[in-house]
């Protein structure tokens, strides 16, 4: 790459550092995304309104805080063309505040958290932690109302325990009792108001809320470090949440290109909720929620049931969620043929039992895009001796019944609460996306 490729590509990524620590929750995902997309003129939809959507037109629709599908609807034929879209998850896996989650024990207070998804928990210590996510609250016409709230200091901290006391540590690894050694430290004996409200009145103080019930929330354990470059050159970043908010950001940056806008073509991007416990959820991208939409949007321009599936049999699905980039620490986890390396390219991700969808014809499709745009491309395969993880591909191509292929751009520490990647595959991803949603 040119020195002019390497400016323009860390001005990618800055923009992916500063949205995801913008977004420390999928909430606060949503709403980062949603704040892009009214400024580039599209419009909020409401499921439970009528839809009216004019050819042209840019719409999106929010599911419950924290999935979202925007569309750009074209004025070539449906029929033709079909949808051209682009899925990816806002979750991360990590660790989530309980319903009751205050514990004292001798002058400390911890509180109680459960684990979400499958986390790397060692990574967690040490930390400078805090909490964001969602609250509910009852208004003073007793409503109920959700507020998304952040604590933007160090809050909670899960402490290591010393050398001197765990011998073992370097030789067996950091093991915590998930039950046990997870709940994080948060107060002492100088926090005077230990009691049943101390926690709320915390979230209360934090959400500019008085006299106010706060009956529920949904918190997630985010860690405070901004994201940064590293390397010697700058090639590399570093920041939690690359899976798969990564994903998210190359596709709307894709989206929201000017020749992507009026390509005529109707186009889709796709951001679900609860894709790391398994996407099972009004919300998830096993819902309907995308099919549900995709539905309003044919019927919106006088397509009926019948000619829906024949839209749907002319559209294509990117899954797009991050890969595993070859470390040669630990050479021996990879497939010896398929070690895919940061800044070499999206990867093209294969599973003969479907946990990818990729098949031969989209493969070759997404080459043909890669060839496009100038992009180099890689092929992952996960070694046979290791169980594979999948994505939201699979489920929404057997929900839609159409074409899929799952990508995405390599990294290391995948669900390490500091994940690291490369400057020029983000970059090279979105070149990618924007010859697929013009083509």
């Amino acid at each position: 790459m040119t020195e002019r490729d390497m400016t323009q590509a860390q001005a990618y990524a800055r923009q992916l550092l500063d949205f995801i620590d913008a977004s420390p929750s999928p909430w606060h995902a949503v709403d980062s995304m949603a704040l892009q997309l009214q400024q580039a003129g599209f419009k909020p939809l409401l499921e439970s309104e009528p839809w009216q959507l004019q050819a042209g037109g840019r719409y999106y629709v929010i599911r419950d805080g924290s999935s979202l599908i925007a569309c750009v609807m074209g004025d070539k034929a449906l029929t033709e063309t079909g949808f051209k879209m682009v899925g990816a998850h806002t979750d991360s896996p990590g660790l989530r505040v309980k319903p009751q989650p205050v514990m004292t024990s001798g002058d400390l207070v911890r509180l109680g958290v459960e684990i979400y998804g499958g986390p790397i928990l060692a990574t967690f210590s040490d930390r400078d932690l805090s909490l964001a996510g969602r609250i509910s609250y009852k208004t003073d016409n007793n409503t109920i109302a959700v507020k998304n709230i952040c604590f933007e200091q160090p809050l909670v901290r899960l402490p290591n325990l010393a050398i001197h006391m765990n011998r073992q540590v370097n030789e067996e690894g950091l093991k915590l009792h998930k039950q046990n050694e997870l709940p994080l430290l948060i107060a002492d004996h100088m926090t005077q108001t230990l009691g049943a409200d101390y926690f709320v009145e915390l979230l209360a103080d934090q959400a500019e809320l008085t006299n106010v019930e706060i009956p529920g929330w949904e918190l997630n354990v985010y860690d405070t470090q901004k994201g940064v470059f590293w390397g010697d050159k700058g090639q590399f970043i570093a920041n939690s949440q690359l899976d798969n908010l990564a994903s998210c950001h190359a596709a709307l940056t894709a989206l929201l290109n000017d020749a992507c806008l009026h390509s005529g073509n109707t186009l889709v991007c796709a951001f679900f909720d609860h894709e790391e416990i398994g996407s099972e959820s009004h919300k998830g991208a096993d819902s309907a929620f995308l099919a549900d939409t995709l539905k309003r949007m044919a019927w919106a321009v006088g397509i009926g049931d019948a000619d829906f599936y024949r839209v749907l049999a002319q559209s294509f699905l990117i899954s797009a969620d991050m890969a595993h980039a070859w470390q040669p620490n630990f050479a021996s986890a990879y497939e010896p043929e398929h070690k895919v390396l940061v800044n070499q390219g999206p990867v093209i991700k294969h599973n003969a039992n479907q946990r990818y969808t990729t098949e031969s014809l989209s493969s070759a499709l997404f080459i043909e895009w890669c060839q496009q745009a100038g992009v180099s491309w890689q092929h992952y395969s996960h070694r046979c001796d290791i169980p594979c993880g999948s994505t939201i591909g699979p489920m929404l191509s057997a929900r839609l019944g159409v074409r899929s292929i799952d990508i995405g751009n390599p990294m290391w520490a995948m669900h390490s609460i500091r994940e690291s990647a490369g400057v020029f595959d983000h970059c090279d991803l979105i070149h990618v996306l924007r010859h697929f949603f013009t083509s």
